[in-house]
């Protein structure tokens, strides 16, 4: 289910090493990879790609390569599950519509069908659970809650929530397919200036909840499907990893 432009999958290790322990979390950083170390895990499972553009080298003058040199070092594998966990059901997408307190669920964009005949894709669009009808600045202040997050930017067009959109990491590209499905309200992160704009001039309720809040939520789900596909496994989400900047 990745996309084209995506890196996902086995990237590190050696593929014949027994797994006993498995690390979970959203980004490899070298604080995870001592985490994981200590805690004597053989892989590390998380959202984002430990390697998305070609490295040029591997050294430990910059933090890549770092990264790298330490999950090599230590005998730690790496898999990570991007856009793909981004599209399937039930994956960063769902996890993100029913924290931010969504029910009938649907897709906000279709990228293909698997192998049954299913749509997969990125965004979901859902109505507020009990058919409630809030006020921006109030929803706002229950996605902030909801995701944990350090802060939002959001832009009011004066809408009352009642439909909303969500699309977990940067994907405020899809502002106008929430409005083309009678989206009053988007919930995403890494809005560009332009994309507030473009909100307001559309007259679409836009929520900046930040990359890490919006993608977090699948941790849970990732690391409780883990435990049940290899229940041998001893299953781990990491606890050092967390928001990487503060909001005044």
């Amino acid at each position: 289910y990745q996309m084209s432009f995506d890196n996902a999958g086995f990237l590190v290790g050696r593929g014949g090493r027994q797994v006993t322990r498995i690390l979970v979390s959203l980004d490899i950083t070298e604080e995870v990879v001592r985490e994981a170390s200590e805690w004597k895990a053989e892989l590390i499972v998380s959202h984002h790609p430990v390697i998305f553009h070609p490295a040029r080298s591997v050294t430990d003058q910059d933090p890549t390569g770092r990264i790298l040199l330490a999950l090599a070092e230590d005998g730690i594998a790496a898999v990570c599950a991007h856009t793909n966990l981004d599209a399937v059901a039930g994956g960063v997408n769902d996890a993100l519509a029913r924290a931010v307190g969504l029910t009938e669920i649907e897709m906000l964009q279709t990228s293909g069908v698997d192998e049954n005949g299913a749509p997969y894709g990125i965004g979901r669009v859902g109505v507020l659970k009990g058919k409630a009808v809030v006020t921006l600045a109030d929803y706002a202040a229950q996605v902030k809650t909801a995701l944990q997050a350090n802060g939002v930017r959001y832009v009011d067009a004066r809408r009352p929530v009642r439909r909303v959109a969500v699309g977990g990491g940067a994907c405020a590209d899809l502002l106008r397919d929430a409005l083309a499905l009678g989206c009053d309200t988007f919930v995403t992160a890494d809005v560009k200036y332009n994309g507030f704009l473009d909100a307001k001039a559309l007259g679409v309720n836009l929520i900046d909840a930040g990359h890490y809040p919006t993608e977090q939520v699948v941790c849970p789900v990732l690391a409780k499907w883990l435990a049940a596909g290899f229940p041998q496994v001893e299953i781990l989400s990491t606890s050092r990893h967390k928001e990487a900047f503060l909001y005044l």
